[in-house]
């Protein structure tokens, strides 16, 4: 016999899981160490996710982490945003891994950008090590 309460329940549950796992990235370098290392998990909220807006990449600012979509690079990017500039009447952002030595090659549009991280107080939320289990899986 099916009990429709408890498979209710597993669904809410696979559901919650599936929502939450969109809202967490892995990090893949060491760039902005000591911030958050290799293998940690950063807490983001999206630019747009499934059609809802959680933050507006326009009012991204300095000292934001970003995860953005990089012209010079085959996957997300998680760097600090240092500074923002107009140019010809748009508005472009200077990135940088806070490990780097260098900004990133080429400026950023608020369309690039995916993700922020989120922060408690000035603190990213960070979830350490864990991500190294998702490294190794995608031979990283």
């Amino acid at each position: 016999m099916v009990d429709y309460k408890e498979l209710a329940s597993y669904a809410v549950i696979l559901i919650i899981v599936l929502i939450a796992a969109q809202h967490l990235n892995v990090v893949v370098s060491g760039s902005m160490e000591p911030v958050f290392y290799r293998g940690d998990i950063v807490v983001i909220e999206k630019a747009n996710f499934l059609g809802l807006h959680e933050f507006n990449s326009s009012d991204v600012k300095v000292g934001d982490i970003v995860v953005y979509d990089a012209a010079w690079f085959n996957q997300p990017v998680i760097h600090r945003i240092i500074d923002i500039k107009d140019i010809n009447g748009t508005t472009m952002y200077v990135i940088k891994g806070d490990n780097n030595n260098r900004t990133d090659p080429y400026y950023v549009t608020s369309n690039q950008i995916e993700s922020r991280v989120l922060t408690w107080g000035d603190n990213p939320l960070v979830i350490p090590w864990i991500g190294h289990i998702s490294l190794w899986l995608r031979g990283l």
